[in-house]
């Protein structure tokens, strides 16, 4: 922990706060960052990774709490046929993702092909668009959000679904009544560990994002490697560090929760 994170962290601090002036002497400068939050560049390369990581983090709630759900109070085959197709992506890496997904919905791919077949028209692709990353992420984070979701269900009783059913309670009322409360924090560790991840993620929004604007996680290698500018680069880097420190609050803030129940 000191040595992989902790230092690391200090260090990039430290070095875009304390750095020398135009006459060499080191002392207090925080004007990396007044560079940043002037720059109408960084400002909607942050924006659109906070819009991404919103958008995400809704659809894999929309997504994934309803499978949870099925595979929860189902029983049979066809739950577990579910449950594996759930947990697929899990063993796909990311560049083979955006593969598939590039040949799939991108220009003149799979899903154009087919559409032409039958005289209908394109669709407008979401490759290299904002979307592009959305789609990518969500597919990619479902394995991990359902498990957690799923763990946390372990916890809801039969005999108290049944209980709430047998005085008339709908399908609405038991999961908001019964259910929601005993996942909740479950519901917060799964967003908070697919936000953290969707944030400084690299590979999908690299290769299915747009050019401009683009995600923290692009925006930072390309301001190290091909713009050839450390400090800002490293200014990036803690201010999405800072990003993920609040996100990761609520998860900690969960763990104690639970720890003092």
């Amino acid at each position: 922990m000191a040595w992989l994170i902790i230092w690391p962290i200090i260090n990039a601090v430290g070095r875009t706060i304390w750095r020398p002036d135009a006459e060499g002497n080191y002392g207090f400068n925080l004007s990396s960052y007044v560079f940043f939050f002037s720059d109408q560049y960084s400002i909607d390369n942050l924006a659109v990774t906070l819009w991404t990581t919103l958008m995400c983090a809704i659809l894999l709630l929309v997504i994934c709490l309803p499978i949870a759900l099925y595979l929860r109070f189902s029983q049979g085959r066809l739950p577990a046929y579910v449950q594996a197709l759930a947990i697929f992506p899990m063993f796909v890496p990311s560049i083979i993702l955006a593969y598939a997904f590039i040949r799939v919905l991108g220009p003149n791919g799979m899903v154009d092909i087919l559409l032409n077949a039958v005289g209908l028209p394109k669709i407008r692709t979401p490759y290299l668009t904002p979307w592009g990353p959305v789609i990518g992420l969500v597919w990619d984070n479902i394995p991990l959000t359902v498990l957690i979701l799923l763990s946390g269900l372990g916890s809801v009783a039969n005999q108290a679904v049944e209980a709430a059913r047998d005085v008339g309670a709908n399908r609405l009322q038991v999961f908001w009544h019964i259910i929601l409360p005993r996942i909740s924090n479950s519901v917060l560790v799964a967003i908070s560990f697919s936000v953290l991840g969707i944030f400084s993620s690299f590979t999908l929004p690299y290769l299915l994002g747009p050019a401009s604007p683009e995600m923290m996680g692009p925006f930072m290698n390309r301001t190290f490697r091909e713009v050839n500018d450390p400090l800002n680069a490293i200014t990036q880097a803690v201010i999405t560090f800072g990003f993920c420190i609040a996100f990761g609050l609520f998860y900690v803030r969960s763990v104690a929760r639970n720890q003092g129940k």
